[in-house]
């Protein structure tokens, strides 16, 4: 374990390098945030039927998503590994005496641990003094935040695992593009970023509830502001944990099999 942990430290200081990038995502990150709690606030204005979420869960669940996107979005990927195996330098990573897919895995969790931590605080401080009804809620209680940021870090474990597979798929495809776009349309989908998975018609919602995009950020944020109660988070934090190793044994086996049959040309 000591290459991934030594790799996951050094590639998390070399994101911390990039201020400038991280400047312009909060500037972004509010603007987007503001936008869609005024749509929000208008719909539950003119809208008289009885919604799943309160206004003040969706706005809690906007901030949330802003605050937290590096964590948590789908099409963020690290154009560095695809050129590896689609330019042939796979051949060095495999000279190397260590396993891919763990080094691949912190290079992932490190990329998104920078770029979070950069973005985070400053848009939290922002919105936790803006005026009703753009303010940040605080949590439903103590025991909710200690849900949810255990929840949001499993659901970081689970980002990195998906995002691990789309990276095997090019062994096979040699393309990204088609497996980026599959996982940036229907993954941010049932995750919930587009729409609250509460707020989607019922069919919708049972089909979200079968895959796992929906663990990394539908669950999480409905956790923090209580909308799932404390054992029904204690349930959803072990069917994380139960995707997290699904996921993590099958992205294993692709790697496996891809690695036996890579062929590098040139010289």
């Amino acid at each position: 374990m000591n290459a991934p942990l030594s790799l996951l430290k050094m590639r998390f200081l070399m994101g911390l390098q990039y201020r400038a990038a991280a400047a312009a995502g909060i500037l972004t990150q509010l603007f987007f945030g503001l936008i869609l709690i005024m749509v929000y606030a208008a719909f539950y204005t003119h809208n008289g039927e009885a919604q799943p979420m309160t206004l003040k869960e969706v706005v809690a669940y906007v901030w949330l998503q802003q605050m937290f996107f590096a964590l948590i979005v789908l099409w963020q990927f690290d154009g560095e590994l695809f050129e590896l195996i689609t330019g042939g330098n796979i051949a060095y990573e495999l000279c190397r005496p260590w396993r891919l897919y763990p080094i691949w895995y912190a290079k992932l969790l490190a990329a998104r641990l920078a770029s979070a931590s950069l973005r985070c605080l400053p848009v939290a401080l922002v919105v936790f003094i803006l005026p009703e009804p753009y303010r940040m809620p605080l949590p439903a209680s103590p025991a909710a935040l200690l849900l949810f940021i255990l929840a949001l870090l499993s659901g970081l474990l689970l980002v990195a695992a998906i995002s691990m597979l789309v990276y095997i798929s090019v062994f096979w495809t040699m393309s990204p593009v088609g497996s980026v776009l599959m996982i940036a349309v229907a993954g941010e989908f049932f995750a919930g970023m587009i729409v609250p998975v509460p707020l989607m018609p019922d069919w919708m919602q049972t089909l979200a509830g079968l895959l796992p995009f929906r663990w990394t950020v539908d669950f999480p944020f409905r956790v923090y502001t209580g909308h799932i109660g404390v054992r029904e988070a204690l349930a959803g934090i072990g069917i994380q944990m139960i995707w997290l190793a699904a996921l993590a044994a099958a992205g294993e086996w692709l790697m496996g099999r891809a690695l036996k049959r890579v062929v590098v040309q040139g010289g």
